[in-house]
């Protein structure tokens, strides 16, 4: 959505506030009480009872009776399929992510942006795993990985202006771009350059390079990466998969593109 299109923030209205109680409800990664969503709630404590009846009524919710628990309904998840299946690179780009990975023996990740922020589409594991954050169906910051940087980087100014601004610019490690100023030169030398890095900057010991997937027109759709440690790798030698990587980028933009549009 370009900023022309975009509505106003807080205009969404009696709709905008029960999808920020599905995202709340879901953020647990369990079944929840109300006691712990009205704790965590803006919402007035009749409110947030509306809502939440609304949401089950329609079947986004379930509610148990039991433990007086909601969680996630099934017309939630048959939406979240559908939006996988029409929305997500990951299946389109499932072949090129399959052979990415055979080739470096290395993490790859596939992302895209949510409103400034990574949701983590597909990831396929080295050979030898590594502990990390990322997973898919995961968010992640996007002012301190490499996919998030890959992507806000190539945003239309105001766009980019505006992904920058939702960031929370909080100091994972000492090596993290904590204002918008340190972020915003990064971008400039990512635009030059192509390709982005993760410096430890989300992680400490986690590296990364990272290309945006975009159309042949720049519109991003997403981005890719190859990410290993630091006991393993340098950021000097990890740049050695640059054209692997943007090889794969432009594969998976168009295959997206005869995906989105098909001739």
């Amino acid at each position: 959505m370009n900023s022309q299109t975009r509505p106003a923030r807080g205009s969404d209205g009696t709709v905008g506030k029960a999808l920020d109680v599905l995202d709340q409800v879901a953020s647990f990664g369990r079944p929840v009480r109300f006691a712990e969503l009205l704790a965590q709630s803006d919402h007035p404590k009749a409110t947030l009872y509306r809502l939440l009846q609304s949401l089950t009524n329609q079947g986004m919710l379930s509610y148990d009776d039991d433990r007086q628990t909601y969680a996630p309904g099934l017309r939630l998840v048959r939406l979240a399929h559908a939006a996988w299946a029409q929305s997500a690179l990951a299946p389109v780009a499932r072949p090129a992510l399959d052979r990415l990975a055979a080739e470096v023996g290395e993490t790859v990740h596939l992302a895209q942006l949510d409103r400034g922020q990574v949701l983590y589409v597909d990831k396929r594991n080295a050979a030898q795993p590594i502990e990390m954050f990322s997973q898919a169906g995961k968010i992640g910051p996007g002012y301190c990985t490499g996919v998030g940087k890959a992507m806000i980087a190539f945003l239309p100014l105001e766009d980019r202006r505006d992904a920058v601004n939702r960031q929370a610019f909080y100091a994972h490690t000492p090596a993290t771009l904590a204002s918008a100023e340190a972020l915003e030169a990064d971008l400039h030398r990512i635009r030059e350059d192509g390709v982005a890095f993760d410096r430890e900057e989300h992680e400490p010991g986690i590296i990364c390079i990272a290309a945006p997937i975009l159309t042949d027109k720049g519109r991003v759709l997403g981005a890719l990466s190859i990410t290993t440690s630091t006991t393993r790798e340098s950021l000097v030698t990890l740049a050695r998969w640059r054209g692997a990587l943007q090889a794969t980028a432009q594969e998976i933009a168009e295959a997206a593109t005869d995906w989105q549009f098909p001739t």
